[in-house]
């Protein structure tokens, strides 16, 4: 059910190969990789396997009927509705931070809460978008790679 796209979900494994993301910043914007994210900027989020854009839409998710969560695009490249605001306490998202995603286009927060697939991906929660800001929407960065700024001026779209 929903639009078809690819889905995204949630696992209990931080350490699971096919959950990791690469920040990337908004598409009409260059930025230097390794510049700190700061607390209100929009940015993408790009799955790494895939290379599609975490997105939304108004398209009902397929068990809590919140609003589905997609992977959309090809190569980084997708459209309007690939943009999240990054909300957090400080100046900039640090490492340890637990922060929300406000979607740009519809304004819902990236969540999850406890319905899980059975078939075909059995165990897998589902990552859908709610209209409100709670407790099923904190997200933290549990592993990764942390890039500090080069000294080399060459811009990227990665941050």
């Amino acid at each position: 059910t929903g639009s078809g796209q690819q889905s995204v979900t949630g696992v209990e494994a931080s350490d699971d190969a096919n959950s990791y993301w690469r920040i990337r910043g908004k598409s009409d914007s260059s930025c230097q990789r390794g510049t700190p994210v700061k607390c209100g900027q929009a940015i993408r989020l790009t799955h790494v396997n895939t290379g599609k854009n975490l997105h939304t839409h108004h398209f009902p998710s397929p068990l809590s009927n919140n609003q589905e969560v997609s992977a959309f695009g090809d190569d980084g490249e997708g459209d309007d509705l690939d943009f999240w605001i990054v909300q957090c306490s400080g100046t900039y998202w640090e490492r340890e931070d637990a922060v929300r995603f406000k979607h740009v286009g519809t304004e819902v927060f990236l969540s999850i809460t406890g319905e899980q697939y059975s078939h075909p991906i059995r165990g897998q929660r589902e990552v859908h978008g709610m209209p409100a800001a709670n407790h099923h929407n904190y997200w933290k960065a549990m592993e990764g790679v942390f890039i500090k700024p080069s000294l080399d001026p060459a811009k990227h779209d990665e941050l």
